[in-house]
């Protein structure tokens, strides 16, 4: 059975194992390429993180599942006044995500390197047991 999830990469590990002690938190992204993964997902959708860079994404290499709790993209404007006479006006795109962690789980098959496209992930879900 396949299970398709929109692929968030490059995460820092220090976020992934906080996110592994169970506890909702919300991450502000503001990589290009999640960005662009992120406007495929929803509410409620699962979500594959991992600490390795896009580029290097393939087959086999282990990550997190998280479910989505909140999504939200949004633009800022950054005014910077270098002197009275000149100042420079950007915009910055970044997406705040609310997730929880659900579990470990393995790529098997890696979608959507291209730019501009989201990037999708079939993952192994690891069996969970519980003792009762």
């Amino acid at each position: 059975m396949m299970m398709w999830c929109t692929a968030l990469t490059g995460i820092s590990p220090s976020v992934i194992e906080e996110l592994k002690q169970g506890k909702a938190r919300t991450l502000e992204l503001s990589s290009a390429h999640n960005i662009i993964s992120l406007t495929d997902a929803a509410q409620g959708e699962c979500l594959f993180m991992t600490s390795i860079d896009l580029e290097d994404l393939t087959s086999g290499d282990s990550g997190i599942l998280v479910d989505l709790l909140s999504l939200n993209i949004s633009m800022k404007r950054i005014i910077e006044f270098v002197n009275p006479a000149y100042f420079e006006e950007r915009e910055r795109m970044a997406a705040r995500i609310k997730v929880r962690y659900a579990g470990s789980t393995m790529a098997r098959a890696v979608e959507g390197r291209e730019w501009g496209k989201p990037t999708k992930v079939d993952i192994i879900r690891a069996p969970t047991y519980r003792a009762g």
